[in-house]
């Protein structure tokens, strides 16, 4: 007969014991179907005809019609010469009737061998049972793969959310919710490629491997290359190859990308994730604002149903206008603080010192002190979407100086629920401009021990002309956080960086 669900509170070394016995009698009950030759793993295949949820959508249709349907055994109620046995497959969940005068005397001995877990093929005919539920009355039941472990117990099991991110399959086998959270992430990512796609926008690929560490302010993984014997750099993300794509001719281009970054962990990062970048030529970051803004609008309203969604607790208007402030007049509504009253870097450094703000150069210039100001006053307060724009020349070496003001660059982010979504640029295509700006970068990722270097290809490109360009990336695992109400990265990247365990 089929084990039970582990249910009792049970201290580690009990739970391992328990499991570890189980494990053995499951071993011993694999060995005798292969020595009576049923091995279940060599099946190769079952003919499926049809999912547990069609089989409900369509039930006055199906009724008393045979059908075909594999999955997973989660529950089972033995009442004696007739079970009852629930199997999940990939679309819900499905009640099976098996009867010993059904199957045969046989075949219903071995049936009452397997375990919770096991993968069983179905063949029977629909009907409804006398409590009303769609059910499945099995005329061949075959087991397709067996189990050697037990599942977790329905309702106390995977607690521990280190485990569930750790062991998603179990996650998802144990909670089934879950699932609805990564078809979601799916929908998005397909409802961002149609939006692009259908304003002219060509999806490509870039090199994950580059050849140099640049001057970035991210910290990049390194790898090395046998057979050319370099070392080798994984990306930290895509924008100059995208760069030279628009050099090249490409007016519209973007790329869905795995990005990686040595950093650490939290809520909102992940040392691995998914960026999604797009560089439109002959237009600025006021064209870029505008698509950002209609993009998150469009595809919101098309997997939510609704322009307006809750994030932990908050009503978060995606589909209303989004506030714009300049970083000066941010600083200045949340702070209290005008960066016009700083004649001097020194005045500047004087005013957080006032306001307890913290500065990480002491010779940090009035762009330096307006962007400690904006992290520690502001960022936390844009909890509906916000697009703070034109930002020092400091922190923005790929953007392109404001004419009327060349220590501030055509650069805006946008923030939702105090977070950083994405950011966008007028892209400097100034390739003298754009020299000086990666020489001071890589001076100063040098003097803190990086091996970084300039990447004089993208210059060359630069030099042959890159035309006007407005470029944005957004984190796609942010967006899908909004969207799913999940309120770690973790809950939406199906195997997150886990630390390893111990052996």
């Amino acid at each position: 007969m089929a084990d039970e669900i582990i249910e009792e509170e049970l201290t580690e070394e009990e739970l391992a014991e328990k499991l570890s016995e189980q494990h053995r009698i499951r071993l011993e009950k694999l060995s005798a179907l292969k020595e009576s030759g049923k091995n279940p793993y060599e099946i190769t295949k079952f003919p499926v005809s049809i999912l547990a949820s069609e089989i409900r959508e369509r039930f006055e249709e199906l009724e008393n019609q045979t059908v075909q349907i594999a999955g997973r055994i989660t529950s089972w109620r033995d009442m004696g010469k007739a079970n009852f046995i629930d199997i999940r497959d990939g679309s819900d969940r499905m009640q099976v009737y098996v009867k010993i005068d059904e199957i045969g005397e046989d075949n219903f001995k071995e049936f009452k061998t397997w375990d919770l877990g096991d993968i069983v093929g179905i063949t029977g005919f629909v009907f409804k049972t006398r409590r009303g539920e769609i059910s499945v009355h099995a005329k061949e039941i075959t087991l397709l793969s067996k189990s050697l472990l037990p599942l977790p117990e329905k309702w106390h099991g995977l607690k521990d959310k280190e485990e569930r991110y750790r062991k998603r399959y179990l996650d998802l086998i144990a909670n089934p919710d879950v699932k609805n959270t990564f078809v979601t992430r799916s929908l998005i990512l397909r409802e961002i490629r149609n939006y692009l796609d259908n304003l002219g926008y060509l999806e490509v690929d870039t090199p994950v491997l580059h050849t140099l560490e640049i001057g970035a302010a991210a910290r990049p993984f390194v790898t090395h290359h046998n057979a050319l014997d370099i070392d080798m750099y994984l990306r930290i993300e895509t924008e100059l190859y995208l760069k030279r794509l628009i050099v090249g001719g490409f007016d519209r281009v973007y790329e869905v990308g795995r990005i990686f970054r040595n950093e650490g962990m939290d809520a909102t990062h992940n040392p691995e994730f998914t960026s999604i970048e797009m560089y439109q030529a002959y237009t600025d970051y006021y064209g870029m604002m505008d698509l950002i803004e209609n993009m998150y609008r469009t595809v919101t309203l098309k997997i939510c149903g609704t322009d307006t969604v809750s994030y932990q607790g908050k009503e978060i208007a995606v589909g209303k206008p989004w506030e714009r402030l300049t970083m000066i007049e941010a600083v200045k509504k949340y702070a209290g603080v005008d960066f016009a009253d700083w004649a001097t870097d020194e005045d500047a450094r004087a005013a957080a010192k006032a306001k307890n703000v913290e500065l990480e150069k002491k010779d940090a210039t009035k762009g330096d002190v307006l962007i400690a100001f904006f992290e520690a006053f502001v960022e936390d307060e844009l909890i509906q979407p916000t697009i703070i724009y034109d930002y020092p020349v400091e922190n923005s070496p790929l953007a392109k100086r404001k004419p009327s003001d060349p220590a501030f660059t055509e650069r805006f982010e946008y923030f939702i629920n105090g977070c950083e979504f994405g950011n966008a640029f007028s892209e400097l295509n100034d390739p003298i401009d754009q020299r000086a700006r990666f020489t001071k970068q890589v001076e100063e990722k040098r003097a803190q021990g990086a091996n970084a270097e300039i990447d004089e290809d993208f210059l060359t490109a630069l030099e042959y002309g890159l035309p006007p360009t407005g470029g944005l990336g957004m984190g796609l695992d942010r967006f899908v956080m909004l969207l799913t109400d999940s309120a770690s990265i973790r809950d939406v990247l199906l195997f997150p960086t886990m630390k390893p365990e111990k052996k």
